[in-house]
C-alpha cells in the first residue's frame, strides 16, 4: 500500500515518519523549501519515545506519481484548501482520504473535494513542534493517531490500515466510533485552547486563580451545549470525562493555538471556535464565554495583519 502524507510537519513528519521507519511505502508531499531542508537534513525525530533520522521520498505539487491508496492531512485549517488542489491529482477513485486535523469544519471541505465515502475520520493526540533545522521535537507520552469509517464502524479497508499501521513506533487505533471521538475531542481542544489564549497563561494559574476554574467550566459548558444540540455523539459521560482531564492536566499545559500566537503566527480562530459559534447561532444558543475567546481571537488576527 502506497501512503501520501500532505505534508511533512511537527505531526504529518512524526506519524508519516513513524511509519517509514517500520518500512511502509511512505512519500511526503512538501513545498519546495521543505523539500530541500529534508534532502540537507533529512527527515528527524527527536522523541521521548525513541530517536530516529530516515531518508523519505519526498513529491512537489505538480510532479508526475501514479495515485496513491491513502492521503493523509495533517495541515492547519488555514492551509487546507491548499492542501487539498496540491494533492488532487495523487487521489484515484479508491483512495482514501484521512485528515487529522482539529475540530470539525474540514469535514465538510474534504467531503466536498473527495466525497463522502473515501473520507474516514481521523485525529491524533500528540505534542509535536519543528525546531530550527526542521526537525520534529515531540515531548509527550502520547503519539497517538486514530482513525475509522465516518461516522462509526469497521471495514474490511480499515481492517487493512490497522494491520499495515501495526508495529510502527506509535499509537495507530482502529476505532470503531470515530465521530464521537473527534467531537470529543474538539470539546477539549476548543475549551483549552479557549482559555489559554485568553489569559495568554498555561492552564495552571489559570486554574489556580479565584475565578479560573469557573471560567473554564462556563466555556465548557458553553461548547458542550452547542456541540449536543448540533445532534453530535456526544455523551454528558464523555464530556464529563473531558472536564476532568482540564482539571488533572499538567500545570505548565500550553494549547498549540497559545504557542502559535506567541510565535506571532497564523491561528485557527475561524475553524475552531468560530465554527462554534456558527452552530450556536444555527440552533439559537448564547455563547457569551465564548464570544469572548472568539473577539479576543480576532484582536489577535487584526493585530497581527496590521504589524502593531
Amino acid at each position: 500500500m502506497r501512503i501520501l502524507f500532505v505534508g511533512a510537519g511537527a505531526v504529518g513528519g512524526y506519524f508519516g515518519g513513524r511509519l517509514l521507519e517500520k518500512g511502509v511505502d511512505v512519500t511526503f508531499l512538501v513545498r519546495e523549501r521543505r523539500k530541500q531542508e529534508l534532502e540537507k537534513y533529512g527527515l528527524v525525530i527527536h522523541s521521548v519515545h525513541g530517536d530516529v533520522g530516515l531518508a523519505p521520498k519526498l513529491l512537489v505539487a505538480g510532479e508526475s506519481a501514479e495515485p496513491f491508496d491513502l492521503v493523509v492531512f495533517s495541515s492547519k485549517a488555514y492551509h487546507l484548501d491548499g492542501a487539498i488542489a496540491d494533492a488532487k491529482p495523487y487521489v484515484g477513485e479508491a483512495t482514501m482520504i484521512l485528515p487529522l486535523l482539529n475540530g470539525m469544519a474540514h469535514m465538510d471541505a474534504l467531503w466536498k473535494a473527495f466525497g463522502r465515502e473515501n473520507v474516514l475520520g481521523g485525529l491524533c493526540f500528540i505534542e509535536t513542534t519543528l525546531n530550527e533545522r526542521g526537525e520534529i521535537i515531540q515531548t509527550s507520552p502520547a503519539h497517538e493517531m486514530r482513525f475509522g469509517e465516518w461516522p462509526n464502524g469497521r471495514s474490511e479497508r480499515t481492517e487493512v490500515l490497522a494491520s499495515l499501521f501495526a508495529g510502527a513506533n506509535a499509537c495507530f487505533r482502529l476505532s470503531e466510533q470515530i465521530a464521537a471521538d473527534m467531537w470529543n475531542k474538539y470539546l477539549f481542544i476548543a475549551t483549552m485552547s479557549g482559555v489559554t489564549t485568553l489569559f495568554r497563561a498555561p492552564i495552571g494559574p489559570i486554574r489556580s486563580g479565584e475565578y479560573g476554574s469557573v471560567i473554564i467550566d462556563r466555556l465548557f459548558r458553553e461548547i458542550k451545549t452547542i456541540i449536543q444540540a448540533h445532534g453530535a455523539p456526544l455523551t454528558d459521560e464523555m464530556a464529563e470525562r473531558q472536564r476532568t482531564q482540564l482539571e488533572q492536566i499538567a500545570p505548565t499545559m500550553k494549547s498549540s493555538m497559545q504557542r502559535d500566537m506567541e510565535k506571532g503566527q497564523l491561528i485557527e480562530a475561524d475553524h475552531l471556535q468560530g465554527y462554534l459559534l456558527a452552530l450556536a447561532k444555527r440552533h439559537g444558543i448564547h455563547a457569551p464565554m465564548l464570544e469572548v475567546v472568539y473577539h479576543n481571537l480576532k484582536i489577535y488576527e487584526a493585530s497581527r495583519a496590521t504589524g502593531e
